[in-house]
């Protein structure tokens, strides 16, 4: 599963031809959330507070580019990087 950021302590990675709806993974240290790209809400799993504000945070700054990341990684193509937070 490629690594397209890293802040904060937190990783965020997306599967290759993953199920929908669309949503990359955030871990930070033993939580995992699954987070939907339209509607950034958590669809499954679970983080702190402070690290689903700042996935959250970081998402809604990088919505076009995550659409853009989970259209690739459904090509099974490599979905790029994307910026940090802060």
């Amino acid at each position: 599963m490629p690594e397209i950021c890293r802040f904060y302590g937190i990783i965020i990675r997306m599967y290759f031809d993953d199920h929908v709806p669309a949503h990359f993974h955030a871990l930070y240290g033993d939580d995992e959330a699954l987070v939907g790209i339209e509607n950034l809400a958590v669809l499954q799993g679970r983080l702190p507070a402070r690290a689903q504000g700042l996935v959250i945070e970081w998402a809604s700054l990088h919505q076009a580019e995550l659409r853009d990341a989970w259209e690739r990684a459904k090509r099974l193509e490599p979905p790029g990087k994307i910026a940090p937070l802060g």
